[in-house]
């Protein structure tokens, strides 16, 4: 069962900050930065996947993985970090560490996922799934870096770092999806496009700590909706499916803003009345920036995102998480939870809330937010998970 400790140390990475030595225009933290590395990582792998030592699941436990081992190691710089892990042995130990201080934390997982974990870090660096995730990596620090760039153009450093940026890329200029990115401008603007959901804070009218953005909280519902599928036994592309729904599920919100559900609820029609908006506004500003061997994909993240279906002969059928468990939990169907994705989106709600009002940030709407969705869960069971057990722990 995934425990409230995995959960919250999870969270943490919302904490953490980058760049904190520099002049920044806004807050820069870790949880945002992986959260636009697995978008990059998406769009890299998307042209590559065809090939041979490709695997999705790899990318997307490589994302997590690398996380939890950023969230751990928090206080070594990267010029470090890098250093140590040019030494073999000194790397070694550090993972060793690293794996040490998370134990307890992802052991209730399943020995199965401890020994990926720290086989991951053992494994050679240079194959097509490690160097996707690296290149996506390196393009998202950089992306940072040009907005650093502006504010701090004299620092004595900057040159030497923008340079060091520069080399870095070329690395990776052999990936079909990098190269298609410089061929392409509109590959970079939505690439772009998505990074500009970290200047979008979640709860935006009330005061909370952290100040979570919508590209954090999308990676903290993806990572949890790929967790709880882990635990339900989930096929590779039901896994790789709802981790991305739930990666994916706010990037409309790049051209609406986010909108609380309260007042979603309140004014009737409203809610029907902004998904419309938002599937135009899609069709008119995004699906354009996208391959359009993508776009189909991406619209099923995004517009029926909640639905839980299968496909069956063609076509999309709704089925619950329990058909797929019993009948369809093979790739050849293409299952997607999105009660699931729904559920892990609510969870990270709840979380946001009740870590706000620990740290002070006292409010009726925080309130009436964990009440009611804790609410909706009591006697909630989704493919086996039982969210009341979860909630319970809080």
């Amino acid at each position: 069962m995934i425990l409230k400790s995995l959960i919250m140390k999870l969270f943490d990475a919302a904490y953490m900050q980058r760049w904190n030595d520099k002049l920044r225009p806004i807050e820069l933290v870790e949880l945002d930065k992986q959260a636009h590395k697995m978008f990059i990582a998406y769009f890299l792998g998307k042209f590559d996947e065809n090939k041979k030592d490709f695997d999705w699941l790899e990318i997307i436990e490589g994302g997590l993985f690398e996380l939890l081992q950023r969230i751990v190691i928090t206080d070594i710089k990267p010029p470090i970090f890098y250093k140590i892990k040019a030494d073999s042995e000194k790397y070694r130990r550090l993972n060793e560490f690293v794996f040490s201080q998370l134990k307890m934390y992802i052991s209730p997982v399943g020995n199965e996922f401890c020994d990926r974990f720290r086989r991951y870090f053992t494994a050679p660096d240079n194959t097509l799934n490690r160097r996707i995730l690296n290149a996506a990596h390196i393009y998202a620090s950089q992306w940072e870096f040009e907005i650093i760039e502006r504010l701090n153009p004299k620092e004595y450093d900057i040159e030497n770092i923008k340079n060091d940026f520069l080399r870095k890329i070329e690395d990776y200029n052999d990936l079909t999806g990098m190269q298609q990115i410089k061929l392409e401008s509109r590959y970079k603007n939505f690439i772009d496009l998505c990074g500009r959901l970290r200047f979008q804070a979640r709860w935006a009218h009330l005061h909370r700590i952290p100040r979570t953005s919508v590209i954090g909280h999308s990676l903290f519902v993806a990572l949890l909706s790929y967790l709880f599928s882990l635990e339900m036994g989930a096929c590779p592309r039901r896994l790789y499916n709802n981790f991305f729904t739930g990666l994916f599920h706010d990037l409309p919100e790049v051209l609406t803003r986010d909108i609380i559900s309260p007042v979603k609820r309140k004014i009737e029609g409203l809610s029907d009345l902004i998904k419309e908006y938002e599937k135009e506004q899609m069709e008119k500003e995004i699906y354009p920036l996208l391959p359009a061997s993508l776009i189909k994909e991406v619209r099923m993240y995004t517009e029926n995102e909640f639905a839980t279906v299968v496909n069956l002969d063609g076509k999309i059928a709704e089925v619950t998480s329990e058909d797929i468990n019993q009948k369809y939990n093979k790739d050849k169907y293409n299952p997607r939870d999105g009660r699931l994705v729904k559920a892990a989106d609510d969870l990270a709600a709840f979380i946001e809330a009740k870590v706000a009002n620990e740290r002070g940030c006292t409010s009726d709407e925080f309130q009436t937010a964990m009440f009611t969705i804790k609410k909706n869960y009591e006697e909630a069971s989704i493919g086996g998970i039982k969210f009341s057990e979860i909630y319970a722990e809080f």
